[in-house]
């Protein structure tokens, strides 16, 4: 299995106004994004081709939309990356770019 291109921990997922995990995980690896719980199971996944990722209108910088075959999740990631440990970009732009990246797109 190879390394993971993206990995955020302790990640806020909610689809409408339910929340689905408050700690859970999301990982993009071998051309998937996966949306797991925090017990590891998984919530949804789609080819990093099928979704889009962006950035909600007047949302703080912690916060992204991951809409995979269609259906619409709310995200909200830590400001930093908890494998490097260092402060660096807001962890929601940086998922915003794994995608893009990922799939070729930028």
């Amino acid at each position: 299995m190879a390394e993971p291109e993206f990995t955020a921990m302790g990640v806020r997922i909610g689809k409408g106004l339910r929340s689905l995990t408050r700690a859970g995980q999301v990982r993009i690896s071998d051309g998937r994004v996966e949306l797991l719980t925090s017990y590891g199971s998984e919530i949804d996944s789609a080819p990093v081709r099928a979704v889009r990722a962006s950035k909600p209108w007047f949302a703080s910088a912690d916060r992204a939309l991951a809409d995979l075959d269609g259906t619409r999740y709310r995200l909200t990631l830590g400001g930093r990356d908890p494998s490097s440990g260092e402060p660096g970009p807001p962890a929601a732009r940086r998922f915003i770019e794994a995608v893009r990246r990922a799939a070729g797109r930028g």
